[in-house]
């Protein structure tokens, strides 16, 4: 049985495969579709060390990397170096809290099998390695967002829980950092993420158009996809919420307070018409 090995990383938001690209001398302009491949001579001088043909290194606009057939840790942190001095706003440390791990398994079998860990088919195609690469990368930069919009949850709980004490002060300054983090995990997810893209070979290929969608439906791309689209859209709604409130206590404070002028003044003419003033 012939094998081959995945592992994907969510490292970051964005990655500018145009920049690493020119540094690597590939005559190739990238759209955000299109994963960046370094295999044979680029990732030979990018390692420094001497990598076999079936070794390769995917790296998506989206921020996630893919590695196939690497499983020296030495290999994974060159790498990780490498993408670091483009693009800085990650931690190599902290760079495999978003990964997965998956196997092709080419073996005589009469159909494809999928499991969470790994995928059997007949024959090798040229287009397995890079469809399978890019599922994992979207399923963990998916993970990635999941947890983030957690964390917005988090903060809108802690508005709720003003709200519900009758404390609910929150200034404009606030409310648009809050609302700035929904549309950034918006634009992450839905529009950078792309998961309703397909690679330009399942087009082409009825069989690669019928293997990707088998991989999209067994890690529930759509289905995730739908449910964070939705989760987005009520913090809209409970944003939309707490700006109504905020502006309400806010306009009700400056009406009392023209109340209250009202009445000094008020209070002063009958002063001043008594002969007290």
């Amino acid at each position: 049985m012939k094998e081959i090995t995945f592992k994907a990383f969510a490292i970051t938001h964005e990655i500018d495969l145009n920049k690493i690209a020119i540094h690597c001398g590939i005559p190739k302009k990238f759209t955000w579709e299109q994963p960046l491949i370094l295999k044979g001579d680029i990732l030979e001088s990018i390692l420094h060390q001497n990598v076999d043909d079936s070794q390769m290194v995917l790296v998506f606009s989206f921020g996630s990397i893919v590695f196939t057939n690497h499983t020296h840790e030495d290999e994974i942190k060159g790498l990780l170096h490498f993408i670091h001095s483009f693009e800085q706003d990650f931690e190599i440390e902290h760079a495999d809290r978003y990964s997965d791990d998956y196997c092709l398994h080419i073996c005589e079998t009469e159909n494809i099998e999928l499991t969470d860990e790994y995928v059997v088919v007949p024959e090798y195609e040229d287009f397995y390695p890079e469809l399978i690469s890019t599922v994992i990368a979207k399923s963990v930069a998916l993970e990635k967002t999941e947890e983030q919009l957690g964390k917005i949850h988090d903060k809108l709980e802690t508005m709720i829980d003003r709200l519900e004490k009758g404390k609910l002060r929150i200034g404009n300054k606030e409310l648009a950092r809050t609302t700035a983090k929904i549309v950034r995990h918006e634009y992450n997810t839905l529009a950078y993420i792309m998961i309703l893209d397909k690679p330009d070979i399942t087009w082409t290929s009825s069989t690669a158009g019928d293997f990707y969608d088998r991989m999209l439906e067994f890690f529930e791309l759509n289905d995730r996809y739908k449910i964070l689209k939705s989760k987005t859209e009520i913090l809209y709604n409970i944003m939309d919420g707490f700006s109504t409130i905020s502006h309400s206590i806010r306009g009700l404070f400056v009406e009392w307070i023209i109340v209250t002028l009202i009445v000094v003044e008020i209070g002063l003419s009958i002063l001043e018409i008594g002969g007290w003033l």
